[in-house]
Parts: C-alpha cells; sequence; structure tokens
C-alpha cells in the first residue's frame, strides 16, 4: 500500500477542502493517507512517504503563505524529493495562478516529479473543483 502525505496550509478553508478531496481520493485508490496541516509535518513525514500532495493558496503577490508554508518548503531537500511524485493545489482569489507554476518549478528543481502544473482553484472549490481534487488523489494513489 501507498504511503500518501498530504499537507497543506489554509487561511479560509478553501485549501483545507480541497486537501481533503484529494486525501478522500488517494485513500479511496488504497493508498495510506495522513492528511495534516503543515505546521505539524515533520522530516521523518515527508522521507516516510512515497508520494506527496502539498496544497497552499496564493498570497499578496501570487506568493505562499509566509509563516508555514515557505519555512516547510524552504527546508525541503532533493534528498526528501527526489523522484517523488508530488502534486501541488490551492485556491486563489485574483491573479493568473503564477504562483503555482512558480511553485510548480521550484518543486521540480528539488527533483520532485511534479504532477502538471498543480491544481487552482478561484475562492471557494465548487463541484467541479472538488472531483478534480479527488480525481488528483486517485492519480497520485495508483
Amino acid at each position: 500500500m501507498k504511503k500518501i502525505l498530504v499537507a497543506y496550509w489554509s487561511g479560509t478553508g478553501n485549501t483545507e477542502t480541497m486537501a481533503q478531496q484529494v486525501a478522500k481520493g488517494a485513500g479511496d485508490g488504497g493508498a495510506e493517507v495522513t492528511l495534516q496541516s503543515v505546521e505539524k509535518v515533520t522530516p521523518d513525514m515527508v522521507k516516510a512517504a512515497e508520494a506527496l500532495a502539498f496544497g497552499c493558496p496564493a498570497m499578496g503577490d501570487e506568493a505562499l503563505e509566509e509563516t508555514e508554508m515557505e519555512p516547510f518548503i524552504g527546508r525541503l531537500s532533493q534528498a526528501e524529493l527526489g523522484g517523488k511524485p508530488l502534486a501541488l493545489f490551492g485556491s486563489y482569489d485574483w491573479g493568473d495562478g503564477q504562483w503555482m507554476k512558480s511553485w510548480a518549478e521550484r518543486m521540480k528543481g528539488l527533483g520532485a516529479s511534479v504532477e502538471g502544473e498543480g491544481l487552482i482553484t478561484q475562492l471557494v472549490p465548487d463541484q467541479d473543483a472538488c472531483s478534480k481534487c479527488y480525481e488528483l488523489g486517485k492519480k497520485l494513489a495508483g
């Protein structure tokens, strides 16, 4: 059974909803899933996972949340991420999703095998966005 870590930061609950759907899809896909807010994620949890999903909304000028998510991402290394499948997701209010494109490139630079360019939705995830999150989780489990 594949071990998947779904780690997220959410200020309004939108990204948390997305994380829950990714985790549900991964679990239904046969994986052993750990769903955790990023401030509670340890380096050992990242190392133990065979696949990862990270969620964060766009903040400010299309950047990652800087108190919890940015330090977490900044601590990751190629040793922890190298070759692991990684799904990125998050919600936004304005802009065009540049934060997600930049984040995906950053993770690829650390050796992660990033699924696409990341899954984004504007504001509250609707049924379509939740379905895409669920499918993303199932794909990660596969």
